[in-house]
Formats: structure tokens, sequence, C-alpha cells
């Protein structure tokens, strides 16, 4: 889950992260009391779960009333990225002195966290990362050991932090660590996390993104999920209890386990084509299951082409393939299908599917054929300009 900038403020906070003072607004009037609370000059921010707010335009600095009123006025309702702004945080100006970039999250590859730490605030630092990629301090931290003050110092010094700012920085860090730790979640990220002119240092913005498989210790979080902003597919994927991203690429995906998930968008990725989704169906295989899958995928109106990769360890082959073809009955799909079987049986349950192959339902043996022939298909409905899969 993903939280908006005054939301992951309110969870540093929890922490100790200092973070700057401000109000939420979802009208003119209310985003004007707001500014007289906080004080003038006042800094005007669309909350929307994306990046690129700035450059859009979502970000604005008032001088007094009738800017704060001004600049509300334009960015409510405003379109980012496919976002529409509901609402805006008013905060204090900050006069800034030193901008750096902070974040923690998991890096399975070490199966460690990993912090980075860069003197390069303020900016993409996917950018960054590519360009002057020296400019990013790593630090990998064993979770059971935990940070410890020294190395988070080290790590201070490593990414060229103003030495007057380095004790206050130290303390930060460990707070952020703290919140990414105890408050369970997938990402912590600060840019820019700044040294203002008086030498206080704060988070200015605020990225969290939270671990749902922790839910169960977070009852607090339900506060948060009724201002969740989700896309029509990803609220008919939560409807049916499934596991969904959405990507901007043509080629839909279902797949049983989160690994098999990624790697099918990766093996999408390696033959030339883009995934639309990343869907997780889990253990599981019905044809409850799998027609509400082909549902969510289905919805999805830039999707070309469906690719169902199942792989079956309890869940039998001829079990998967019976509830593929019974789920083809219930939707009325506008791509076709290409289906990977492998597993418990997959002999027998591809026997099935090719009772029912066609245009509409394809049939490949192994995961990069069956790829391979969704990205054509993907490519080749878009070059015809789609169109209903027909049976």
């Amino acid at each position: 889950m993903d939280l908006l900038e005054y939301q992951g403020k309110q969870y540093f906070a929890r922490f100790g992260v200092p973070v700057s003072l401000g109000g939420v607004a979802t009208g003119v009037d209310e985003a004007v009391a707001a500014a007289e609370r906080c004080g003038y000059p006042a800094v005007v921010k669309a909350q929307v779960a994306v990046g690129g707010r700035g450059k859009a335009g979502g970000i604005k600095v008032a001088a007094d009333a009738e800017e704060v009123r001004t600049s509300a006025s334009q960015i409510l309702g405003m379109d980012i990225r496919g976002h529409t702004v509901t609402r805006v945080l008013v905060e204090p100006a900050t006069d800034v002195g030193e901008e750096y970039y902070a974040s923690f999250t998991l890096d399975r590859a070490a199966r460690a966290h990993l912090g980075m730490l860069s003197t390069e605030g303020g900016v993409d630092i996917e950018q960054v990362a590519v360009e002057r990629p020296e400019a990013i301090a790593r630090l990998h931290v064993d979770p059971v050991d935990g940070l410890p003050e020294s190395e988070c110092r080290a790590w201070v010094a490593a990414a060229g932090i103003a030495p007057a700012a380095g004790d206050v920085t130290v303390s930060l860090l460990l707070d952020l660590y703290r919140c990414f730790v105890e408050g369970d979640a997938d990402l912590v990220e600060v840019n820019p996390l700044v040294v203002a002119t008086d030498g206080a240092v704060l988070a200015l913005d605020a990225k969290v993104t939270l671990d749902d498989s922790a839910a169960f210790r977070h009852p607090e979080w339900d506060e948060f999920r009724g201002m969740e902003v989700l896309d029509d597919r990803e609220r008919l994927a939560r409807e049916r209890s499934l596991q969904y991203v959405g990507l901007d690429g043509e080629v839909g995906i279902v797949a049983n386990g989160a690994g098999l998930a990624m790697s099918t968008v990766d093996v999408v990725h390696q033959v030339g084509g883009r995934p639309a989704n990343f869907l997780d169906i889990g253990g599981g295989a019905s044809a409850d299951v799998m027609a509400g899958a082909l549902e969510v995928v289905n919805a999805d109106p830039k999707v070309r082409s469906i690719f169902v990769n199942i792989f079956g360890g309890i869940t039998r082959g001829e079990e998967v393939a019976k509830g593929i073809v019974e789920a083809l009955g219930r939707v009325e799909l506008s791509s076709p299908i290409v289906v990977r079987l492998d597993g418990t049986n997959a002999a027998d349950g591809r026997a099935i599917l090719a009772g029912h192959e066609s245009t509409r339902l394809v049939s490949r043996p192994t995961m990069l054929d069956a790829a391979r022939t969704a990205v054509a298909l993907a490519a080749g409905a878009a070059g015809s300009g789609g169109g209903s899969a027909s049976a």
C-alpha cells in the first residue's frame, strides 16, 4: 500500500523522524485556513501517489492568502500522470541549505536491507543512479543485527554529508530505519531530506510503501486504506482478493505465485514485449479464481493478449485446465489467451486444453514459447487496431 505524502509524514512522525508541519485540504477555503495556521510563505503540494508533481505544476509557493487561493484552485482537479488531485498539503516553506536523498528498502538478491544516501537530493534519483552511480552511497544492513550507530555514521561520511549536519542526519536515519523495520514498510524514501539554513534536518517529502502481508499487525492502517488511490483494475482485483499491480504494457499476465508472476514479467520483457500487469492468483487455479483473474486483466483496454502461466504443485494440472476452460465460458475476452501449464499432471492438463484450442485459446509447452506467442499476438492485435478475439 502506497501512502500519500502527508500520510507518509504522519507515519514518519510516529517514529521520531522530523517532518515539516502542515495541514491537508480538499477545498480552496480549507487550503487558505491551513496556510493561515502554518504561516507564510506557504507551499501548496498536490497529494497523488506518483512522482513528478513539481514538473507538472503540482507544487507552488504562495506568499499570502490570495496566492494560496490561486494555487489551490489550479492544483485541485489537476491530472498528474493519470492521477486526479483531490487534496493538497499546505505547509510552511523551508529555507533550504542542503538537499539530500535517503531511503531504505529490501535487496532480495543480497538478502539484506538496503540503505541509499546521496547529496544529490531534490532530483530524480533514478537519473542520478544511471548517470552518476558513484554519487549514491549504498549500505547493506543485516536484518538480524540492525543498523548500529557506528555503521550509520560511517555511511553518512561516505555519502559526503556536510560534517556540521552529520550528527542530526545520523539521528534521522536511525529513526528512518526504525520506521522501515518496526513500521513494516517495503520502502521508506525521503527526497529531499533537507538541512535548513538554521541547521535543522527534516524530511521535506515522504514516500512510504507498506507491506500488505503485515497488515494483520497494524489495525491502524485501516485509516490509510480509505484514502488509497486505486485505478479501476486495482479496485476490481482487490474485490476478488487478487494480488495485482498495474503496469503500462499490452501483455496481460496471470500466474500462480509471486515468484512465478515476477519471472513471467521478466520473460515477457526478455522477448521484447511489455507486461500490462503483475497478477498472482496464489496457490489455486479454480474456475472461480481464474474467471476473476481473467476479468481483471480483460478490464484493461490496453491489453492485447493474455499470458496465463501456471505451475501445478499441490493443484493438479487437469484441474487447472478445467478451471481455465470453464472460466473462458464465463468471461467474454477481448484478447487471445496463451496458456503455459507445467507441474503435476501437466500432460493431462495440456490434453484438455488441446481439445479447446482456437484463435481464442492457445497452449504452449514452455514459458519462453508462451511468452513469444503472447508478445506476437499482442503486436499483431496492435497492428490491426485490436478487436475482439474470435472463438
